[in-house]
């Protein structure tokens, strides 16, 4: 099985979601850099410099996981992903597998919710099946993590790039409302900005399937 390191797994998650939600697909690496460091749909967040980022995609190369993919006349060098083919995964468990390395460690439900940012997922039963098949594998690229309140699921391309514990639960104030450390008020805002990217890229999906356009335009 192919064994990745936290930088590569990053990388390579980029490309792969870039190719399912964005126009700009082969990226540059100026794109890919800056796919990598946003807030919105990555845990955590990092600030990679190109340099670490080419390291990256060279080391990604040698194991065929990405190739040049340079147009005729283009100045810039661009970069795309060949995951499908050498992993030998479906495109179910391409983009589930990909949200493991780009999110960590979620549930069946959670993950049909993200993944169908790239590719539209019926319904759980699907994603489990996905993730089935990825365990099954001889060498599996999923596990299934014991305990806890909700059955989660976790990679194992790169099996120390997310901590499998589940986070505290935030305490509840007698409001009802959860309360949590001001501390922590830039993580809450990254993860309301990851929840609210996740929804406009699903009604814009959905927008699209049924012809609506200027579906955020701004009403007079």
């Amino acid at each position: 099985m192919v064994h990745l390191n936290p930088t590569e797994c990053r990388v390579l998650g980029v490309l792969v979601e870039k190719a399912h939600t964005s126009s700009g697909y082969p990226m540059s690496l100026n794109g890919l850099t800056d796919g990598c460091n946003q807030k919105s749909n990555r845990h955590p967040v990092v600030n990679f410099d190109e340099d670490r980022v080419m390291q990256a995609l060279d080391s990604l190369r040698t194991k065929d996981l990405v190739m040049f993919a340079d147009s005729l006349g283009s100045r810039v060098t661009k970069f795309r992903h060949n995951t499908r083919e050498v992993l030998e995964v479906d495109d179910n468990e391409l983009v589930v597998l990909v949200e493991l390395l780009l999110r960590g460690p979620q549930t069946a439900a959670e993950l049909r919710t993200r993944a169908s940012r790239m590719r539209p997922l019926e319904s759980q039963e699907v994603v489990r099946d996905a993730l089935q098949k990825l365990m099954d594998r001889p060498e599996p690229m999923v596990q299934r993590i014991p305990g806890g309140r909700a059955e989660r699921f976790a990679q194992l391309l790169c099996p120390n790039l997310h901590p499998l514990d589940e986070p505290e639960a935030a305490p509840v104030s007698s409001s009802g409302a959860a309360e949590l450390p001001h501390a922590g008020a830039s993580d809450r805002m990254a993860r309301l900005e990851s929840e609210v990217a996740e929804l406009r890229q699903i009604v814009e999906r959905l927008a699209n399937e049924l012809g609506v356009t200027d579906i955020f335009k701004p009403r007079s």
